[in-house]
């Protein structure tokens, strides 16, 4: 071998190094010894994830920031934009990477944990979810409504959408909700947006009397409306599937080590309140889940 093929031999090993310990999900190990730790977040996602003015910015940000702390790793951020279903997310972001863009992260926040959907099967008995690890509830959320004062004096069922409208966001399970719960009676009321802050802002313009979705968002935009005026109701929501559903977070199938520590590490952030401290500088209701009951 020559000098000069040698010398581009080893900047292309170098670089297939580099995009290998970047690209790629890691080992616990492999973590602690290159000192840095990439954990996928939703790309404009308020309050969990998202960037304003250049800063990174969320409730998911700021646990990410905790988890890195803990582990005494830099945190990198891998913002990831919302596919069709959150099995497609953890193909693109945990184990196999988009198409696009062949990049993974360690870990993942915001994953549904729940016994059934983790054992989910295929149409040929294979678990469609057997490639990731998903661990460590560190929410409970759940469906929640947020009501004009003004228009409605309260909201002590579902049914007052019979005669009042709400705004949902399109291709949401709310959506879907309204437009078939009570035999389709609710269905000329609901409103669809292309977002919460929308619905949001119609209602604050008396285009809509109300808005739904999920409690983590509601709550955060009540909290920065005039609350004397605007409600968060205490109805629930029969026939809607699941009521209440827990959040935790997923790493590579082969990595369970790394989700040991880190189950760990979020196990004492909620036990000693630091989640819920977080979400409060968020004003964002926070439930702990059923998981670490004592």
């Amino acid at each position: 071998m020559t000098l000069n093929n040698a010398f581009h031999f080893s900047l292309w090993a170098a670089c297939a190094l580099l995009f290998s310990v970047s690209s790629s999900a890691r080992t616990y190990d492999d973590i602690i010894q290159t000192d840095f730790i990439t954990v996928a977040v939703y790309r404009d996602f308020v309050p969990f994830s998202f960037q304003e003015n250049g800063k990174d910015l969320g409730i998911d940000v700021e646990i990410a920031a905790q988890i890195a702390k803990q582990l005494g790793v830099t945190l990198k951020l891998k913002w990831a934009t919302a596919d069709e279903s959150v099995e497609d997310d953890l193909r693109n972001n945990i184990w196999k990477g988009h198409f696009l863009d062949r990049t993974v992260a360690d870990l993942m926040l915001r994953v549904p944990y729940d016994k059934k959907y983790r054992l989910k099967r295929d149409d040929i008995g294979e678990l469609v979810n057997g490639q990731v690890h998903m661990f460590a509830p560190y929410h409970v959320e759940s469906w929640q409504i947020v009501f004009d004062q003004a228009n409605i004096e309260s909201v002590p069922t579902i049914a007052v959408f019979q005669y009042h409208d709400i705004g949902v966001e399109n291709d949401s399970i709310p959506q879907f909700y309204l437009m078939s719960a009570f035999r389709g009676r609710m269905r000329d009321r609901s409103k669809q947006f292309a977002t919460i802050p929308l619905a949001i802002q119609a209602m604050q313009a008396k285009k809509v009397d109300a808005v739904m979705g999920m409690r983590s968002q509601i709550s955060y935009y009540q909290s920065h409306l005039d609350t004397q005026r605007y409600l968060l109701a205490q109805n629930g929501f029969p026939n809607i599937g699941k009521q209440k559903w827990d959040i935790g977070m997923a790493v590579k199938a082969e990595y369970r080590q790394l989700g040991y520590v880190i189950g760990d590490i979020v196990e004492q952030m909620t036990k000693d309140g630091t989640i819920d401290e977080i979400f409060n500088r968020y004003r964002t209701v926070y439930e702990i889940p059923n998981y670490y009951a004592p």
